[in-house]
């Protein structure tokens, strides 16, 4: 009998090692490698992912050489998922050929996006739903729960992905859905279903299938507790769009977030609600991150964020309180505690006010995450107000970034935010000189700063 062969594959970056060492010489990680067994490679014997993909891949791709000036650029076809919000972080709409992968927390909400989506375009189009995780009974009754068309969506309870290739070979579907990948195995890997082999392999052999066959494939995939994806990074690699369900236990609302996409832009947010008869999408995120009470407090700011391709107006909170310990808490949350404790320098610095002795909290309301910097002087000026005990203007929009010498620095979108804040009924906007606009709209004040100092005179 032959002996398996094993390799020592780095979950957070995919770099394989022939033996076991404690740091990944890639990523600098320690305590990433886990060893996976290889399949035996037996002459005149050839796996069936790799028999599947072959074939699919010569269809898919070109074997020969040709000048890029003489590349066809028609666009390229898509068709609606049925949810404006998924087509808009998709970039437009399903690609035929393509493979996503929709990752979340358990109970976030994935299976019942990718059910609905799955009923509706099952009334249009050839879609196969495959589940590993439930009965065909369980998802019959969460699908007669929600109301929604079951007629047309064919359904397979398997986890082999050598049977799930076969039938989708013979079907022939327009949309197939794995439900989810960590449950799936190849029979010629020698790990349990779950682990770094399988998921790479099994996610490896449906992506060639449906680069081969046009099949637009969904992957619903678990993330850990730290928030990444379960499994090899090399699996983010090898689809063409990564999207991310986020939403607390606490809150009936969802945001998909894009964070990697070949046919549309990164970063790209869509908004959910959850309701009884599943996830409805959200036309106005604005709005629902605005709701504020009657009487404004101290420290609350409104800022205006870039995600994707359009402005969404969010509220900051900051709270301020004496610490009664030697080291004061910096706590953010939807924002980055690093950058926190560096604006709190430079406001010291180029503000003239001490936060040294104070507990800082932060909170973005409505669980969003801000990952870029034009909610910098936002931040700053919420924190200035707590601090004070001042309450800012209610008809009061902030945005820009700050500088480590204390300039506030342009954004990019300026004129877009603005106008998006004189939709929702602001009057004042503080922004950087290089983002004030040569006509503001109607009913708006603008007032440009560039130093810090100019932003706090201007409160």
């Amino acid at each position: 009998m032959a002996r398996a062969k094993s390799a020592f594959v780095c979950t957070e970056c995919g770099a394989e090692y022939t033996k076991w060492q404690g740091q990944c010489s890639s990523c600098r990680e320690w305590n990433t490698l886990s060893e996976v067994r290889l399949a035996s490679a037996r002459p005149g014997a050839a796996s069936t992912a790799g028999a599947a993909g072959r074939g699919g891949y010569a269809g898919a791709l070109s074997r020969e050489v040709v000048d890029l000036g003489s590349v066809d650029l028609g666009e390229v076809p898509r068709f609606s998922s049925t949810f404006g919000e998924f087509d808009r972080v998709l970039g437009g709409g399903l690609v035929p050929g393509s493979a996503v992968l929709l990752g979340g927390h358990p109970g976030a909400g994935k299976s019942t996006l990718l059910l609905q989506t799955a009923c509706k375009l099952a009334q249009q189009r050839s879609v196969l739903y495959v589940t590993g995780e439930e009965s065909l009974s369980q998802v019959a009754m969460r699908a007669h729960r929600l109301q929604l068309p079951t007629r047309g969506l064919k359904m397979l309870a398997e986890t082999s992905i050598e049977t799930i290739l076969g039938v989708a070979e013979r079907e022939r579907p327009d949309v197939l859905v794995i439900d989810s990948i960590q449950t799936m195995h190849l029979e010629d890997i020698a790990s349990a279903p779950g682990g770094v082999a399988q998921v790479r392999e099994s996610a490896a052999a449906l992506t060639r299938f449906a680069k081969g066959s046009s099949t637009v494939l969904l992957l619903v995939g678990h993330v850990t507790k730290d928030g990444s994806l379960a499994g090899p990074k090399v699996l983010e690699h090898m689809i063409d769009a990564s999207l991310l369900l986020e939403g607390g236990s606490d809150s009936r609302f969802r945001t998909l977030r894009g964070q990697k996409n070949r046919f549309g832009a990164v970063n790209e947010l869509g908004v959910f609600a959850m309701l009884e008869q599943g996830l409805k999408e959200v036309r106005n995120p604005s709005a629902i991150f605005l709701s504020r009470g009657e009487e404004q407090a101290a420290g609350s700011l409104v800022m205006v964020v870039w995600e994707g391709t359009r402005p969404i107006l969010v509220e900051v909170q900051a709270l301020l309180d004496e610490s009664a310990l030697g080291n004061p808490r910096r706590v953010a949350v939807g924002l980055d505690p690093n950058r926190l404790a560096m604006l709190l320098a430079v406001l010291h610095r180029h503000g003239g006010l001490f936060t040294g002795d104070q507990d800082v909290f932060l909170n973005v309301v409505g669980g969003v995450k801000v990952l870029e910097t034009s909610a910098d002087l936002a931040v700053l000026l919420a924190v200035v107000s707590s601090l004070q005990n001042r309450p800012l203007p209610r008809e009061l929009v902030v945005f820009g970034e700050v500088g480590l010498s204390g300039e506030i620095r342009p954004v990019p979108s300026g004129q877009e935010r603005i106008v998006e804040a004189a939709k929702h009924g602001f009057t004042r906007a503080i922004v950087p000189r290089a983002n004030a606009p040569r006509q503001s709209p109607e009913g708006m004040t603008v007032i440009a700063v560039d130093k810090l100092a100019d932003a706090l005179e201007a409160l």
